[in-house]
C-alpha cells in the first residue's frame, strides 16, 4: 500500500488517501467477470461495481483506517474519490476523510492501516511508502514508524500466549494495531 495524508489549506489533516495493490490471488477472484464487454480489458467503468462492493464491505472494518491522537480515537467519514485501475495488478483507491479535520499542533496524530482482526496483511510500498496531499505547515514533521522487529513481533507473540482468550488490551487498542505500522504526525506548538 501507499498512503498520502491529506492536509487541509488551514494545515489541518483531512484525511488519508490510500492505494492497496492487491495479491494476485485476490484480483483473479474479484475480477472474474468483470471485463463486460469482453475486450479483455478492466476499464475503471467495468470495475465500478467492484469498487462499491469494496467499499461497502470495508464499512464494517472502518475502512482499515484508524487515526489517534494521545488521548483519543478520531472519526473517519465515509470514502471519497474512489476507484479502481487495473495495469496487470488490482489496485484500489480512495480518501478517507476525517469527520472533524484535525489541527497537528495540538499535539500529535498517528494514523495507522490495518485489519484489527489480523486477518489481512498490509505493507507499505519500499519506496515512498507515505506521502502527503495538500498545505503542511511548517514546523510539522511526519514519521513512518519502522516494521516491529522479529524480536518485537515475538516479544508481543509470548505476551499474547500469556492472556487468556477474553483478554483485551489495556489502552483500547485491538490486537491488529499492536502489529501495525505507524504513521505520526509531530508539530511544534
Amino acid at each position: 500500500m501507499h498512503s498520502d495524508l491529506v492536509f487541509a489549506s488551514d494545515g489541518k489533516v483531512r484525511g488519508v488517501d490510500v492505494e492497496w495493490t492487491f495479491d494476485d490471488t485476490y484480483a483473479k477472484e474479484a475480477l472474474d467477470g468483470m471485463d463486460t464487454n469482453g475486450d479483455g480489458e478492466y476499464s475503471q467503468d467495468e470495475l465500478v461495481p467492484l469498487t462499491k462492493e469494496n467499499l461497502e464491505a470495508l464499512k464494517d472494518y472502518n475502512y482499515f483506517t484508524y487515526f489517534h491522537t494521545e488521548d483519543k480515537k478520531l472519526e473517519i467519514a465515509a470514502p471519497i474519490r474512489a476507484g479502481q485501475t487495473y495495469n496487470g495488478k488490482l489496485h484500489l483507491h480512495f480518501e478517507v476523510p476525517l469527520k472533524e479535520p484535525y489541527d497537528p499542533h495540538q499535539g500529535p496524530i498517528t494514523l495507522k492501516i490495518y485489519d484489527p482482526e489480523f486477518f489481512i496483511a498490509f505493507d507499505y510500498t519500499k519506496k515512498d511508502p507515505v506521502g502527503t496531499e495538500g498545505d503542511v505547515t511548517k514546523g510539522c514533521e511526519m514519521i513512518v514508524k519502522p516494521v516491529p522487529t522479529d524480536d518485537q513481533l515475538a516479544a508481543t507473540q509470548a505476551m499474547l500466549a500469556t492472556k487468556g482468550k477474553d483478554w483485551k488490551p489495556e489502552n483500547g487498542e485491538d490486537f491488529g494495531s499492536m502489529f501495525a505500522q505507524a504513521v505520526v504526525v509531530t508539530c511544534q506548538k
